[in-house]
């Protein structure tokens, strides 16, 4: 079994925090896998994308040319990145920033308003993460305990982000498409 996911934004909006959340989520269940930054030089308003590949068995190759799912957050990155989505995948795209005037009808699309959402908590950093909630429910490998113990390493020198993120995460959890 094989996760095979695309995450892309602007420099800035946590997308290879969002690859390592994921990343670590697989390590913590012995997995393997395959975590591939990619980043403009500009870094914060740049493009940024990232790919993850979780599986319980080896992994062959690191490049996706189909991902089984992705989370786009902003407009250029669902231009971009939607047709690299496979036939029956799942989109989530942060509605707030990236209208869509089409949607692909053999792919589920996800339109969540991760960034109006994040305000609304107070922390606009953290958009990224009410899409990975979103998103949880169609992995196949890691779920929201896998994510937890995950976020516990990553904000261990930061302890005060785990609850915002846990926060965030719960929010997309709940978020039913319209």
């Amino acid at each position: 079994m094989m996760d095979k996911v695309i995450i892309a934004g602007f420099g800035g909006q946590g997308v290879m925090f969002l690859g390592k959340v994921m990343a670590y989520a697989g390590m913590g269940s012995d997995l393997e896998l395959c975590w591939i930054p990619s980043y403009g030089p500009e870094m914060r308003g740049g493009t940024a994308n990232c790919s993850v590949i979780l599986s319980d068995e080896e992994i062959y190759s690191h490049v996706i040319d189909y991902a089984d799912c992705a989370i786009v957050l902003n407009k250029p990155a669902y231009e971009k990145f939607s047709p690299r989505v496979k036939p029956g995948g799942v989109l989530v795209v942060n509605s707030s920033l990236a209208k869509l005037e089409s949607k692909r009808d053999d792919i589920t699309v996800i339109e969540i308003p991760a960034t109006d959402m994040a305000n609304e908590l107070g922390n606009p950093s953290i958009a990224n993460m009410i899409c990975l909630g979103a998103l949880i429910p169609h992995l196949k490998l890691i779920d929201f305990n896998k994510v937890e113990k995950a976020m516990t390493k990553l904000t261990a020198k930061r302890p005060q982000l785990m609850d915002v993120n846990l926060t965030a995460i719960n929010k997309g959890l709940e978020f039913k498409n319209q």
